[in-house]
């Protein structure tokens, strides 16, 4: 009988990584745009940011995830006076990449920071534009200093994909709950997912400090 539900397991991993995957992506470009706009020189655009941070942050994940599934379907029927219903997998993807790019945001505005002002005066005096300047010079510096706060929240990402599954999504948490349903051994599935989460978790670790070598080779002083 267990041999018999690993083909589902295997289906609902994948369905896993994908929403971490995505969330990952989109995740990382939304941080990008929120830094931009929080350090903004306008009040009326960097306060609103500052305040919706500061909201995605305070609130329980789960919370924000019933927000984005039921209310974006109340708030367009408000809207427009139609129902419509849009896909829990692109739900999940957006609120886990809005809860991710908060915090993320926070460590690449932390590593920007942690740049000194005088290379953008240096490239400044280089008849070097403010954008290519941020381009070329310093993001290549902020993935340095952010990598180790992006790596931790990537772990917490994927943990977090487990919530997805309270709208529906067949994830694995979704997946190990169903069968568990049939076979009444609680102990069997959910243990078997704890061990998928474990090992993804450990491969991820390693796939990190790759990175975080290949980041610091110059400091090492290796070519």
């Amino acid at each position: 009988m267990f041999f018999e539900y690993l083909p589902l397991m295997k289906s609902a991993t994948l369905m896993t990584l994908g929403l971490a995957v995505s969330s990952l992506i989109v995740g990382l470009i939304l941080s990008m745009i929120f830094v931009v706009l929080e350090t903004s020189k306008f009040t009326c655009i960097r306060k609103p940011v500052s305040v919706a941070i500061a909201l995605l942050r305070g609130l329980p994940e789960i919370i924000v995830v019933f927000l984005i599934y039921f209310g974006a379907t109340e708030l367009v029927e408000k809207l427009t006076g139609e129902y419509v219903e849009f896909s829990a997998f692109a739900c999940g993807v957006t609120a886990l990449s809005l809860i991710f790019a908060a915090y993320a945001s926070q460590s690449l505005r932390g590593a920007i920071q942690a740049i000194p002002l005088g290379q953008w005066e240096s490239a400044a005096a280089l008849g070097l534009s403010r954008g290519h300047t941020f381009l070329r010079v310093i993001m290549p510096q902020v993935w340095r200093h952010a990598l180790p706060g992006l790596s931790n929240q990537w772990l917490v990402l994927l943990k977090d994909t487990a919530l997805i599954s309270l709208i529906g999504v067949s994830d694995l948490m979704r997946q190990a709950e169903l069968i568990n349903t049939n076979t009444h051994q609680p102990f069997t599935w959910y243990g078997f997912a704890a061990l998928v989460y474990l090992v993804i978790t450990l491969i991820s670790q390693v796939f990190i400090r790759k990175l975080e070598l290949r980041f610091t080779r110059f400091e090492r002083g290796v070519r």
